[in-house]
């Protein structure tokens, strides 16, 4: 599915989108190490954290996007670094709980990353 699609479906408010990539998967979680170790590439991530080291950590799994859920708003920092590795910002009020739920009802599923 088309990221414009996540976006329009779940009507979420674009920090910053360069590119509408093919999301195949998705992952939830506040944890970085977690996410590190199980995020399938060329999927989206839900959390709460909004600090630049959400951005390394997606560089380094292939994550093309980031749902910040609760209301929460990157900073400067963050939303500088993802522009130079082109990952995708999103924001939304509504909780990681129902955003996930959303997610799944359009086809988008977690799977783990092969290790």
């Amino acid at each position: 599915m088309k990221l414009s699609e996540i976006v329009r479906n779940l009507e979420l408010n674009v920090i910053y989108m360069d590119e509408d990539y093919e999301i195949r998967g998705g992952i939830v979680s506040d944890l970085l190490s977690f996410v590190m170790a199980h995020a399938p590439e060329d999927s989206v991530w839900v959390t709460i954290q909004t600090h630049v080291n959400t951005i390394a950590v997606a560089v380094l799994t292939g994550i093309k996007s980031i749902i910040f859920v609760s209301g929460q708003n990157p900073n400067e920092e963050t939303v500088k670094k993802a522009k130079e590795e082109k990952i995708a910002l999103l924001i939304t009020k509504d909780n990681a709980f129902n955003v996930v739920g959303k997610l799944y009802s359009l086809g988008i599923k977690g799977v783990d990353r092969l290790q």
